[in-house]
């Protein structure tokens, strides 16, 4: 004859959800790693995208964009963000722009609403999907010197160990089409404690078109080397 099975008792109730919050509590650290694993891949994919219009860049013009134009006052006009458009496959949105005017000039708002997925950083927190953290590192010894392109020529230190394009903490984006970017005291002043897009590092696109994850913790010395194009310091990969 068929006996029906007693009812679960409260002490094996117990067991049961004490058994399923312990493989909860397993699992959420794997969810939590693989969605920041997912997000650091794709920034390191659109600095890729970044660098390697870059290069295509220098392909046709024999140099580097410059880190903005200018107007004939000196005033800033456009982002080397912008010049690279048409070798990232936004070929359409370049030719939307007046490059004849400003950035933020009435005549480009259409332009300026669109966003840019390549300049979206997935780990960074920023207050608008049209602002990005991915920002040259502008200055006199280093790949973005201003308002003149620097000759590829000119970059004698080893290309792949040289700085061109930095993914920057959320505080410091600014609109991708914006003609500000980062400086090297920006980069110095990233550390252990700061708030970057992924914990504990920072992405970097390099001169020779890789794209590189860099501890929080490199040395200021080290920093400061693979921003200059011409020191002639010789930095061992295993530094940083």
């Amino acid at each position: 004859m068929f006996r029906k099975r007693p009812a679960f008792t409260f002490v094996e109730v117990l067991v049961v959800v004490a058994l399923v919050a312990v493989v909860i509590a397993l699992l959420l650290p794997l969810k939590r790693g693989s969605r920041g694993a997912a997000r650091r891949n794709a920034c390191l994919n659109n600095l890729r995208q970044i660098g390697h219009a870059l290069q295509r860049y220098v392909d046709e013009h024999g140099t580097l964009p410059p880190a903005y134009t200018v107007d004939d006052e000196g005033n800033r006009l456009h982002s080397w963000r912008t010049l690279i458009l048409p070798y990232m496959e936004y070929a359409k949105l370049y030719e939307s722009i007046d490059l004849t005017k400003p950035w933020d000039d009435p005549a480009n708002a259409e332009a300026r609403a669109a966003i840019v997925e390549a300049y979206q950083c997935p780990g960074a927190a920023t207050d608008g999907e049209t602002k990005t953290t991915y920002l040259a590192v502008v200055g006199p010894e280093c790949c973005f010197t201003g308002a003149t392109a620097l000759p590829m020529t000119e970059i004698t230190d080893d290309h792949s160990s040289t700085i061109m394009v930095l993914d920057v903490p959320a505080a410091q984006a600014v609109h991708w089409m914006s003609p500000h970017d980062a400086t090297v005291d920006d980069l110095i002043a990233i550390g252990s404690d700061s708030a970057t897009n992924h914990p504990g590092i920072f992405l970097a696109a390099f001169a020779d078109g890789r794209t590189i994850v860099l501890s929080a913790n490199v040395e200021l010395a080290t920093r400061r080397a693979m921003l200059t194009v011409a020191g002639g310091e010789e930095i061992d990969s295993a530094d940083f």
